[in-house]
């Protein structure tokens, strides 16, 4: 199984309700992409005080590699990838993304 994690920063206009839309947006994708098995989002939670801004984050399993390319190459993923990052503080520099097996 892979584990696709990203951390993101929100510009601080973004409201939790627009961060709930986009989060819902991309579980929507369940539905359009074979091997997408979950997803979880929310805030960070940790006491530890070392997320260097990255405040919220979702992770998404996949059955496998091929499932999450397949996800990635999605037009669906496309579009939904594009409005999360106009949400973010400096676009893409406002993302990070670490896949791992699981």
């Amino acid at each position: 199984m892979i584990r696709h994690c990203v951390l993101v920063r929100f510009r601080p206009e973004v409201t939790l309700q627009d961060r709930a839309a986009i989060y819902a947006e991309l579980e929507s994708l369940r539905e359009v992409v074979p091997g997408f098995l979950a997803m979880s989002a929310g805030p960070n939670v940790s006491p530890e005080g070392l997320h260097k801004g990255f405040i919220d984050g979702f992770t998404m399993d996949f059955v496998d590699e091929a499932a999450r390319d397949t996800y990635l190459d999605h037009p669906d993923h496309k579009a939904a990838g594009a409005r999360l990052v106009a949400a973010l503080e400096g676009g893409r520099d406002g993302l990070i993304v670490f896949d791992m097996a699981v």
